[in-house]
């Protein structure tokens, strides 16, 4: 509770002066405490930095400075990604020399060479307990089904009496990941293994599991409905996160019953356009997320992937390590059309080398706020120069307007309120990134950069009588 007043108090003394315009900012819980995540969750993830080679002072030294400087913003969760439990790593992952540690169970554990405090069967338990030490969250990585050498061996499930061939499907693996086979619905030992290592992961304290190759290529509902079930089970409340995209449009209500967050597109990284699957570019991502826009009621988010932002490396899990690749002006609009979707935020990169800039991004109350606390997202215009989205605010008679420019030169919007479906004649603005409000218009006009944007707050100005 005095974290929760904090926050709070904060909040406030950061968006003081702002009560003219009725903008709301700061994280925000919906009130309902049976949403395992009643807003987009917020956090730092391994993968954009370290690839699968992230060892445990990594993962202490970037929790370190997410709690000093991210967390007062709403900021929370620490996820460790892909292969935790590989001895010998490759930042890019999937390898078929990878060498595996594991229980008596068939369930993997964290490589004790990479993470000290695992030894002696303690699991993640010691580095949970440091991160929850910070006041944040936890989470880890894992692929969907059972290892491989677990069926091999027909290791034994705990708390069952079956063993690892009773669950696996053998003719099912990874189109990507040699790791694991799949686990059949049909066979009784599958929802007892993810029970197994439901209770498991409960036992570590973790908060969120990131499950991979399960909600695209291909999408796996049983399995989702399995893991599901098992998290239930377990005791503790644990965010359900699905991967990768794109998660299909007609499996919305059975994602939303069973998980908290879904992957909708492919990996986004640091570069404008892609011409292959993978990876994808942040101009990419407006058409996938006009998709999902309304598809997201409190509590189950469509997921627009992490955020490469800042210094990725040392070993990013593709290319070289390198500072992010995006322009100033494309990082705003990434992290805009993030917060207009609203997405899961979730930024890559190794933390304690970010830079001012980096970390102005990350820390504007004004811009997380749209993330945390809107409604009625949705594309208003949408042409091949530029896209302009609105929502709601929880405050009354508010909204928040972005604008992008998705040409290669600069561009001038100008759209009256009508235009936009915003029924006031006139509406006061105040520029969210900027800080700084502009009085009042009839209409939204500004000249954007390549690839620029603008976040806007608005309210709408009562009629006067003549």
């Amino acid at each position: 509770m005095k974290e929760r007043m904090f926050l709070l108090g904060l909040a406030l003394v950061l968006c003081l002066g702002m009560a003219t315009l009725g903008v709301a900012v700061g994280p925000l819980d919906s009130g309902d405490s049976s949403l395992l995540a009643a807003t987009p969750p917020m956090g730092w993830n391994s993968w954009d930095g370290y690839g699968t080679t992230v060892k445990e002072a990594d993962v202490k030294a970037n929790a370190q400075w997410l709690a000093e400087h991210l967390k007062p913003f709403g900021w929370q969760y620490v996820v460790v990604d892909m292969e935790w439990f590989v001895t010998n790593p490759l930042p890019e992952g999937n390898s078929k020399t990878s060498l595996y540690t594991m229980d008596k169970y068939g369930r993997y554990t964290p490589a004790a060479n990479r993470f000290p405090s695992a030894a002696n069967d303690a699991g993640f338990k010691p580095l949970a307990d440091y991160v929850h030490s910070l006041g944040l969250k936890f989470g880890i990585h894992i692929l969907r089904g059972i290892p491989k050498q677990a069926v091999e061996k027909n290791l034994p499930i705990q708390g069952s009496s079956f063993h690892a061939t009773d669950a696996a499907d053998s003719s099912d693996t990874c189109p990507w990941n040699f790791d694991n086979y799949g686990l059949d619905g049909s066979k009784p030992g599958a929802q007892a293994y993810y029970d197994s290592i439901a209770k498991l992961y409960a036992r570590w304290e973790v908060d969120l599991i990131k499950v991979d190759c399960v909600s695209s290529r291909p999408y796996k509902g049983d399995e989702i409905r399995m893991l599901s079930t098992a998290l239930v089970k377990a005791g503790r409340p644990i965010v359900l996160s699905l991967s990768p995209g794109p998660a299909p449009l007609e499996k919305t209500d059975e994602m939303r019953k069973y998980s908290q967050m879904w992957r909708i597109s492919n990996d986004i990284w640091d570069l404008w356009h892609s011409t292959v699957d993978y990876p994808q570019g942040l101009g990419d991502q407006f058409a996938n997320v006009a998709k999902w826009a309304g598809k997201a009621p409190p509590g189950r988010w469509p997921d627009a992937d992490m955020l490469p932002l800042g210094y990725l490396g040392p070993a990013p899990g593709w290319g070289q390590p390198r500072y992010t690749r995006l322009t100033h002006d494309e990082q705003r609009t990434f992290v805009t059309l993030w917060c207009i979707f609203p997405s899961p935020l979730m930024v890559g990169g190794d933390l304690a080398k970010a830079d001012a800039w980096t970390t102005s991004l990350l820390t504007n109350s004004e811009v997380i706020a749209v993330d945390q606390r809107s409604s009625g997202n949705r594309p208003v215009i949408t042409t091949d120069r530029t896209v302009v989205w609105v929502a709601k605010s929880s405050t009354a008679d508010t909204h928040y307007l972005a604008a992008f420019n998705l040409s290669e030169s600069s561009e001038t919007v100008h759209y009256s309120w009508n235009e936009l479906g915003l029924p006031a004649a006139k509406y006061s603005l105040r520029d969210l990134w900027e800080r700084k409000d502009l009085g009042t218009s009839d209409s939204v006009s500004v000249t954007l950069p390549a690839h620029g944007s603008v976040m806007y707050g608005i309210s709408a100005m009562p009629e006067t009588d003549h």
